[in-house]
């Protein structure tokens, strides 16, 4: 018997259908001499602020390269927590915050701490994909509350689905506000009864809030701001989007004291620390809100581009994207009359047209079928370009 043929069973669970399966179909059709329109990619495309690089340059030269307290450094869960006690107007205290080596490790630092063998976890019907991938890791079990779509305004969360989804066995509900792929920005009311069900039934609300600065029109409620929240949330963040430092690979999580002391257990037992010099770099990037603020109004305009002309493609649909730098088209004409399934149209949009979307499919679980997400974290000439080609191709499969 092979290695192979000795994988755990939750491991293999895994279905690694992530994003980056369409990155690789790109690079491909980018080898043949296909100019890419990249829609895919998740990132911003703005520089890591110059503040933060810095001060990263000077830690290595200070040689600042060793292990760090499992938790973080002092300094930057300090300035962790004045961020939010500044933004949110929340009493987080430096204690109850806990430094990862990038937003993923938060979550799964915060799922291994609660999930266990059979636990079940609420997921919303689209969401990113690796929440249901380590839930199955862990030997839990997704279960899933569709979001609805009003008109006007997008996905919300619709409560009779989750309470009917709800059961004894429910460990976790996981919200992920603004949301990725749907680009929704859940409202108060909708934080308040999520909390309500996680305070008054003894469930834990993972509330990954990683692209609240992106917010274009309305208010971003977060389940921080409970005054409660010490009882039942685990609060991720990280740096990857609002200080566009993606490969510096940090994140947080915010909890009651006494859970961050037994993640901070596991993370040394895990990963060690997070990296030491890029701790040092998010610190200073605090000083750059400035510069987040040009990024955050330059994507609306990004988005305002791209709303604009997606509108003008007959076949296909859009909700205005209030939050994130997402747009979740809804392809579903195309689908039906065309005859294929939404990861076929994504790939032969990117083989006939050079243009990457992500398929719904990948943001389980039935919901995102007649959806693609497309990212305008590109520039305005690249989103026209990119929308003339998608046009072009819905316009052949319409025929």
């Amino acid at each position: 018997m092979k290695a192979i043929d000795r994988l755990a069973p939750n491991l293999n669970s895994l279905s690694g259908e992530t994003t980056l399966v369409y990155q690789d179909k790109a690079r491909e059709v980018a080898a043949k001499g296909v100019k890419i329109i990249n829609f895919g990619i998740g990132q911003p495309d703005v520089p890591t602020p110059a503040v933060a690089r810095e001060e990263a340059k000077l830690a290595l030269d200070q040689g600042f390269t060793g292990y760090t307290p499992a938790l973080g450094i002092d300094e930057l869960r300090e300035a962790i927590a004045n961020d939010l006690r500044e933004r949110l107007k929340t009493d987080v205290k430096k204690d109850e915050v806990i430094v990862t080596p990038g937003a993923k490790a938060s979550l799964f630092l915060a799922m291994a701490s609660f999930v266990g063998q059979g636990d079940e976890v609420l997921l919303f019907d689209p969401a990113f994909y690796s929440y249901a991938e380590v839930t199955r890791l862990l030997g839990g079990r997704p279960v899933y509350a569709k979001l609805k779509r009003e008109p006007n305004s997008g996905f919300h969360l619709d409560m009779h689905e989750v309470e009917a989804k709800l059961s004894p066995r429910t460990k976790i509900i996981v919200l992920n506000n603004p949301s990725n792929p749907t680009a929704a920005l859940m409202n108060r009311r909708e934080v308040e009864a999520l909390s309500e069900i996680a305070r008054e039934r003894g469930i834990v609300l993972l509330s990954d809030e990683i692209y609240d600065h992106f917010v274009y029109e309305g208010e971003m409620a977060s389940a921080l701001n409970e005054s409660s929240w010490r009882d039942y949330l685990l609060y991720v963040n990280g740096f990857s989007k609002t200080f566009s430092m993606t490969g510096w690979r940090l994140g947080y999580v915010v909890a009651d004291k006494q859970v961050i002391s037994k993640m901070g257990t596991l993370a040394a037992n895990t990963y060690t620390c997070a990296n030491s010099f890029a701790q040092r770099g998010a610190l200073a990037a605090f000083r750059a809100k400035g510069e987040v603020q040009q990024m955050v109004d330059l994507f609306k305009r990004r988005r305002d581009v791209l709303y604009t002309e997606l509108s003008k493609i007959k076949g296909v649909n859009l909700d205005l994207p209030h939050a994130t730098f997402y747009a979740f088209l809804d392809v579903s004409k195309v689908l039906e009359t065309a005859g294929l399934s939404v990861k076929k149209f994504s790939i032969d949009l990117i083989e006939k047209k050079g243009v990457v979307t992500i398929p719904g499919e990948v943001f389980p679980e039935e919901v995102g079928r007649m959806f693609v997400r497309l990212s305008f974290a590109l520039g305005e000439d690249k989103i026209r370009e990119g929308v003339k080609r998608l046009a072009e191709f819905v316009e052949e499969k319409l025929g």
